[in-house]
């Protein structure tokens, strides 16, 4: 059952100091402090690749931290597994609920854990038991049903209520709120603020930021693995909040530790949407009320051609669901899509292939496991958009190498010196995609895509996890293909990459969108406040 813990007590509930974990070549969580109060909700927030899963997994027992300390209730503990962290009194509720769906109520709060009698599992007392832990809820449930004969916000509380009955001290609540309406959310959060007047000590995990201002009393933010504060909810205003975690500073028009603008030889390349931009033409893409129930509210979007439109919002703010949509990998539940002023057949693109057929193109996020093929050649990896555009007639060996030739040398995927003859060229072009660094591999995609000559590249965080110089490349290639006429959605965590990059900027926010930018309007401040709202 719950303990009774008295919010009062000036000893935090749970401390954590200096934890530090190192995976191969990368430092996941540098000398990183946490702190938990009883009866308290604390938010951790971040964006993607800060550190909140990794300081989470240390706090579980599923990864060991290779330097610090953890104390619970002023006592050393060092987790070994989520089991074990579970007997220590911290349970976990991830977004995807981690219960057996065919299984009744009763059976998965009690499982491992039913009362037995003459060797058999006492029924009666087990469905008893499940109706007394879910009263400490205050939810009211038939515990013989099966769990999936419920909507997610009862599996959510069933699990948070099986969480609770292994005498949770700390309870951690990864994304509870992804999957909910809104209806749903206020049933959780009433759960949530009962649960903390009973003293225990809650971490939120969220990447809505409204819901932070609504039910959490203190916050931590993590960026790159690193501590930026701890601040009381009430003393952070959202904009603050935003560049805190995204790492930008509204009215300077530069993200700490990154570079000016990209330089070409002849200086700095000028704005997509100042001079030397050309003026977008005709809409090439329209899409109106497009949306995915649970993931993305109806929105308006246009594209037009030679045209760079940049998609600005937190994690989850639904940027990359609305990539998704447009390329026919998740199918729309409401809206439709022009394509030169034609309605798409069916309302929308129903799959990669159509909207292949109809000229678009779709750089990743994951590069690694969505758009490349490891075991595959450059080459190989070049040509793939290519011949699934052509069917099933194989294109030709010589034609492979022309094509793939082409833009290993225009994209400069492989270093002159390389290249400076067949014998060079033929075994660059069979190396494994694999052995190339970040900056090349994202390369590779581009010029997958450009061999099949599309109208439209959407691309989702081009720029993330490359070095300085391949960013700035990147960024020279999008203004490059603007001029040419192509098309661009350009997605990117990197603010600063957006307000450059772009002559457009959509934002969205918790699903949403909620403004639209455009020509001299387009600053950092302005993108900020509107994420922040």
């Amino acid at each position: 059952m719950v303990p009774s813990v008295s919010a009062s007590n000036d000893m935090p509930l749970l401390v954590m100091r200096g934890i530090t974990k190192v995976f191969p070549g990368v430092r996941a969580l540098g000398a990183v402090d946490f702190t938990l109060r009883a009866g308290e909700i604390h938010a951790l927030l971040g964006q993607n690749g800060a550190g909140k899963s990794t300081l989470i997994k240390v706090l579980t027992g599923v990864h060991r931290h290779d330097a610090g300390e953890i104390l619970l209730a002023g006592r050393p503990i060092h987790p070994r597994s989520p089991q074990h962290a579970q007997l220590l009194g911290i349970s976990t509720v991830y977004q995807e609920i981690n219960l057996i769906p065919f299984l009744s109520v009763a059976e998965n709060i009690l499982l491992g854990r039913q009362p037995r009698r003459w060797g058999r599992i006492d029924w009666k007392r087990t469905n008893q038991m499940a109706r007394e832990a879910l009263s400490r809820l205050e939810l009211p449930l038939d515990v013989t049903r099966p769990l999936n004969t419920f909507s997610i916000a009862i599996q959510q509380m069933v699990a948070i209520a099986r969480a609770l009955d292994i005498a949770a001290r700390v309870l951690i609540l990864d994304e509870p709120t992804s999957s909910l309406d809104a209806r749903e959310v206020a049933e959780l959060f009433g759960v949530m603020h009962r649960l903390r007047e009973r003293g225990l000590g809650i971490i939120f995990i969220t990447h809505f930021l409204d819901q932070v201002y609504e039910i959490a009393d203190r916050l931590t933010v993590l960026r790159n693995g690193a501590l930026v504060g701890e601040y009381a909810v009430g003393e952070l205003p959202p904009v603050e909040l935003v560049t805190k975690m995204i790492g930008a500073e509204a009215g300077s028009g530069r993200t700490p530790g990154r570079p000016s603008p990209p330089r070409g030889p002849e200086g700095p390349e000028p704005h997509s949407r100042g001079v030397g931009a050309p003026a977008a033409g005709p809409p090439l893409l329209r899409a109106t009320g497009l949306g995915r129930r649970g993931a993305l509210n109806p929105l308006d979007l246009c594209i037009g051609r030679g045209e760079v439109v940049g998609l600005a919002g937190l994690l989850g703010s639904g940027r990359t669901e609305t990539a998704r949509l447009l390329f026919g990998i998740d199918r729309a539940s409401s809206g439709h899509i022009e394509i030169d002023g034609r309605p798409v057949r069916g309302g929308g693109l129903r799959s990669p292939r159509a909207a292949i057929r109809h000229g678009l193109g779709f750089c990743p996020e994951d590069r690694k496991t969505e758009g490349l093929v490891p075991q595959l050649s450059v080459r190989e990896n070049i040509i793939l958009a290519l011949q699934a555009r052509t069917g099933w007639r194989r294109l030709a060996p010589r034609t492979q190498r022309r094509l793939a030739q082409h833009y290993v040398e225009s994209l400069r995927i492989a270093s002159p010196s390389r290249v400076g003859s067949d014998f060079h060229v033929r075994r660059e072009l069979e190396r494994p995609v694999s052995e190339l660094s970040g900056g090349t591999q994202q390369k590779v995609i581009l010029a997958r895509w450009l061999a099949s000559q599309p109208r439209l590249l959407i691309l989702d965080e081009p720029t993330r996890g490359i070095d300085v110089g391949a960013k700035a490349e990147v960024e020279r290639l999008v203004a490059q293909l603007r001029d040419q006429g192509l098309a661009i959605l350009f997605i990117s965590s990197e603010l600063e990459e957006v307000v450059r990059d772009c002559q457009r900027v959509v934002v969205l926010r918790e699903r949403n969108k909620v403004g639209e930018l455009s020509g001299g309007d387009i600053n950092l401040t302005a993108v900020l406040r509107m994420i922040a709202g």
